[in-house]
């Protein structure tokens, strides 16, 4: 879509603005800022940072960088990525859920388990997966047709929803005995121990903590849960030379394409933690936002469900353009990820800024896509800017799964399955919001919302 386009969009209809945190002072300090970064690191950026190329700070000695230029985030992410690595701070908060899977890794080992997980997420192979997809969401299609009379916590829906499609496209078997058992430890892990600590963002990586003290003994019963739904599924088998019909056949059988390699039991357990939770959480999220959006966008909604209905049944996402607009305008005022930290291992110049090695560079996407100089209208809600035929955001603008050598590797599955069960809900239902007190992003690990709304649903008519 056009600047004109969307200037005489905007004269159409007034777009949805969703409601946001305020924007925190100019002069706040460095120890405020760090402290506040625990509750919410949304809060703790100003006005500036929305409207500048570069903010350069302070960070215990150190520079910082926060970068909103395509073309020198494109340096960062991808002419000379290797120069950077995730910050010690980022490490202590993922490892104890994650270990040493792909998100974590570095040099060598990345690039191994970069090529031996490739062929396992590739679009033929995502089509694979599908089925289990659809399955899912047909059933909580059904499940909540039995509770249109009550008011629902569309956010737990969600989360419910993406962990059995996980379990099921990874494993082939539903999350009824182990979902609250998962969701258990996702949420202790993301109220207890995620949020970083003053000491977790200045002490070197070697020097544990007190809260790393807690986060082993969580990553001790954590590991020992990923190898009982391992056993489970190992158990189960596959029947003869039959096709891969999960992710854990494709990811069990994987091998890397240069040196034949596989993983290791205590690796392959660490890459299907990182599947699991990458997908789960960081979906419902997204699943969350753009039914919230929709909730407060009736137009959009019933657009939406026109469509849906007009492609009844359908599991080819091509056919949802609309649905999937949705989905890219809801990550892109509310990427899960919505903050990329990177620590500068040598030398090197970004914008004419000299980076000395431990430097921090941030690209945060939650400021990237609501910056004034890349987007028109860049607080508002327009799924139409995402449509075919619609001029294409300008490369490293647009950030929701990263970019580069370190793209999410999980994004094309996660464009499916939300397109897909986004479309099959609205299709479904008319939802409404219970009340219209603001619903505020919070950026912790991912960017959640500060409560979960309570919504009325209501079965649409087929048309």
């Amino acid at each position: 879509m056009s600047i004109a386009e969307i200037h005489d969009l905007s004269r159409a209809r007034r777009p949805l603005v969703p409601p946001t945190p305020p924007r925190a002072p100019d002069n706040m300090g460095a120890l405020r800022r760090v402290l506040k970064m625990g509750d919410n690191a949304i809060a703790t950026w100003s006005q500036r940072a929305y409207e500048e190329d570069v903010i350069r700070g302070r960070f215990f000695g150190r520079s910082s960088f926060i970068l909103n230029t395509p073309d020198a985030i494109k340096h960062v992410l991808v002419d000379n990525y290797e120069n950077y690595a995730r910050t010690p701070g980022a490490i202590r908060v993922l490892r104890p859920m994650l270990g040493e899977g792909l998100l974590i890794v570095e040099g060598k080992a990345w690039k191994h388990q970069r090529r031996t997980l490739a062929p396992a997420f590739t679009p033929r192979a995502v089509d694979t997966l599908i089925p289990h997809m659809v399955a899912v969401a047909d059933d909580t299609v059904a499940q909540l047709k039995q509770r249109c009379d009550r008011p629902i916590d569309l956010r737990e829906i969600m989360q419910l929803m993406t962990l059995d499609i996980a379990g099921r496209t990874m494993f082939s078997f539903a999350m009824g005995r182990h979902g609250a058992t998962l969701r258990e430890f996702v949420f202790e892990y993301g109220t207890r121990l995620a949020s970083p600590h003053l000491l977790d963002l200045v002490l070197p990586l070697s020097w544990p903590t007190p809260r790393d003290f807690a986060r082993a003994r969580f990553r001790k019963r954590w590991t020992a849960f990923v190898a009982m739904l391992m056993a489970e599924r190992r158990a189960a088998g596959k029947s003869g030379d039959a096709p891969p019909q999960d992710l854990f056949d494709l990811m069990d059988a994987a091998r890397d394409s240069e040196t034949g390699a596989g993983f290791s039991d205590e690796l392959l357990a660490d890459e299907v933690a990182t599947m699991i939770l990458a997908g789960h959480e960081t979906t419902a999220t997204a699943l969350f936002w753009a039914l919230y959006l929709l909730a407060l966008d009736g137009e959009s909604q019933e657009r939406l469900a026109r469509e849906a209905q007009d492609a009844e049944g359908a599991i080819e996402p091509e056919r949802l353009p609309f649905a999937r607009a949705v989905v890219d305008e809801a990550l892109r005022l509310y990427p899960p990820a919505f903050l990329i930290a990177r620590a500068a291992a040598g030398p090197d110049q970004v914008s004419g800024f000299p980076v000395r090695p431990g430097d921090v560079i941030l690209i945060a996407p939650w400021l990237l896509h609501r910056h004034e100089k890349l987007w028109q209208a860049p607080n508002a809600f327009l799924p139409e800017r995402f449509m075919p035929g619609s001029a294409p955001p300008e490369r490293f603008a647009y950030l929701p799964f990263g970019a580069g050598a370190r793209v999410c590797i999980g994004a094309h599955f996660a464009l499916v399955e939300a397109t897909l069960a986004l479309a099959r809900l609205v299709g479904a239902f008319r939802i409404e919001l219970v009340d219209h007190l603001p619903v505020l992003p919070v950026g912790v690990v991912t960017t959640q919302p500060n409560r979960s709304p309570m919504f009325r649903i209501t079965p649409r008519l087929k048309s």
